[in-house]
């Protein structure tokens, strides 16, 4: 790739991607422990696919501080992405290593994934999981206009899917679930996976289950980019946020659904204008708080982390962030 035409922060996600098969760069091994205790099976027809999001949540939270940092500075937002791909290069992982010390026993991250595992098993669904196999769907390769890099890896991703015998996958990240659906048919010849994302699933299954929250609460809920306007999934959160006792889904008056203002995360957009999207994340944190929601709901790992930072520089405390999973999971319970 041109490395004078593609920005560094998408330049350095790239290069993870097509080098490590994720978008920082870890080893397999780290981005499958969140799993580890689920006793998932390897080798399923139905596979869960977890993708990068979730799991990477806490180090992208703080490469991205580190980037907003530094752009509000006279040095500019390329120097942390230029030094990120340095540092790469040398053989380490500070993402990672930073990750490891400021969030050492914590798996907040995984928390969704979890979540979703223990949504479908309740639902009668276990789905298997490929752990350190499972290949990158590279959607920010797209994204970042390298067509070429991006049907190289959909072919090869394809290709391992179909080495493990799967034939359906339930994406839970929005990004993912898009390029398997949507994308990798443009590129790989007699594609015949069915790709479905969780909220697909749930919303159809959810009607003869009965979900109570453990106490009565307003929630409000963020519509994700790629959710409403690539994968159309609109009507099937707010059904499944409708059919849980105990919540009551306020929605801003219009900036909702197809509507619904960007938080500013997504498709690299945070890594090449990290202040700007900054100033997003705080522009939809206030829209959402006007609603006077005790819990904002959303469904993308990028959505989370840009709204739980919104609350930060709004300097806003009791209100929570939670991933549509989580919530259904916890209604579950009750």
């Amino acid at each position: 790739m041109d490395s004078e035409l593609v920005p560094p922060g998408l330049t350095y996600l790239a290069d993870n991607i097509i080098s490590r098969q994720n978008i920082l760069g870890v080893t397999k091994e780290q981005s499958a422990r969140w799993a580890q205790k689920l006793d998932l099976p390897r080798q399923a027809e139905t596979i869960f696919f977890a993708g990068c999001g979730y799991q990477f949540s806490a180090q992208l939270e703080i490469l991205m501080s580190l980037a907003r940092g530094i752009d509000k500075s006279v040095i500019g937002a390329e120097l942390p992405m230029r030094f990120a791909r340095f540092q790469k290069k040398l053989g380490l992982n500070l993402p990672g290593i930073y990750s490891n010390v400021l969030s050492r026993g914590s798996e907040t991250e995984a928390k969704p994934l979890e979540a979703a595992v223990k949504v479908l098993r309740n639902l009668g669904i276990q789905p298997g999981y490929l752990a350190e196999e499972e290949p990158c769907c590279g959607a920010p390769l797209n994204h970042a206009g390298l067509q070429t890099q991006f049907a190289d890896n959909a072919r090869h991703a394809y290709d391992k899917l179909k080495s493990f015998g799967v034939k359906q996958v339930i994406g839970i990240v929005p990004y993912c679930t898009h390029a398997l659906s949507r994308l990798f048919p443009l590129y790989v010849d007699g594609y015949d996976l069915e790709v479905r994302h969780f909220l697909e699933v749930v919303a159809e299954k959810i009607p003869s289950y009965k979900l109570r929250f453990p106490r009565k609460v307003k929630v409000t809920y963020h519509d994700p980019c790629q959710l409403v306007r690539y994968l159309n999934l609109i009507e099937e959160p707010r059904r499944i946020l409708r059919a849980i006792e105990g919540i009551e889904l306020v929605e801003p008056d219009w900036t909702r659904g197809e509507w619904a203002t960007c938080c500013g995360g997504g498709g690299g957009f945070e890594t090449v204008f990290p202040e700007l999207s900054q100033m997003l994340a705080v522009n939809r944190a206030s829209e959402l708080l006007e609603t006077g929601a005790e819990i904002i709901v959303t469904h993308c790992p990028g959505c989370i982390m840009q709204l739980k930072d919104g609350l930060r520089e709004l300097k806003i405390e009791g209100v929570e962030v939670l991933d549509l999973s989580q919530v259904v999971a916890t209604a579950m319970e009750t």
